[in-house]
């Protein structure tokens, strides 16, 4: 790892910030249900839940890119779907990372196909400059620069997500 990006109070204030945001949008907005996005949501998603202070459920889907010989294909696979339909309901889709954007318009996609009442976009960490696809997001937590970082959830090979802060990732260290 190389230099911090994001300390943990940084990431911790931003996340209150997003709460309170988040708070008064489903305020009158019911029923309220928060889907995450693993795993490497599942802190953020963690921290976020508990500084909302208006009634919300909650369930969790897990997607997979495939691999193909165009990486910005935009292909996407659903490994887990939600276990409870949202029809009628305002959701809020909380995402560790936009990059391309290709995968969170297909998650977009398939969740409009089952009727919420509304549909919004939490993202922990927006990477503009490697964006595809133009989408809106309701509630970004930072933009970021177009580096490969770890922590907070996101990983290298299944590692670093329980790391406090986000970091620039060293490729000389591999």
């Amino acid at each position: 790892m190389s230099s911090i990006l994001l300390s943990e109070e940084r990431i911790q204030a931003r996340v209150r910030e997003l709460g309170a945001a988040i708070s008064a949008t489903y305020r009158d907005k019911q029923p309220f249900l928060m889907v995450g996005v693993l795993r490497g949501a599942a802190p953020f998603f963690a921290d976020l839940l508990r500084s909302i202070t208006v009634p919300v459920s909650i369930d969790f889907m897990s997607i997979s890119s495939y691999t193909t010989p165009a990486p910005s294909s935009g292909a996407v696979r659903i490994i887990k779907d939600l276990d409870h339909p949202i029809a009628g309901k305002h959701v809020l889709l909380v995402e560790d990372i936009i990059d391309t954007g290709l995968t969170l318009r297909y998650i977009r996609k398939n969740l409009l196909l089952r009727h919420p009442s509304s549909l919004g976009v939490c993202v922990l960490l927006d990477r503009p400059k490697r964006r595809l696809v133009e989408m809106s997001i309701d509630h970004v937590g930072f933009e970021i620069p177009d580096e490969y970082v770890v922590g907070y959830g996101l990983d290298h090979r299944q590692l670093y997500r329980n790391l406090p802060f986000v970091t620039l990732w060293d490729h000389s260290e591999e």
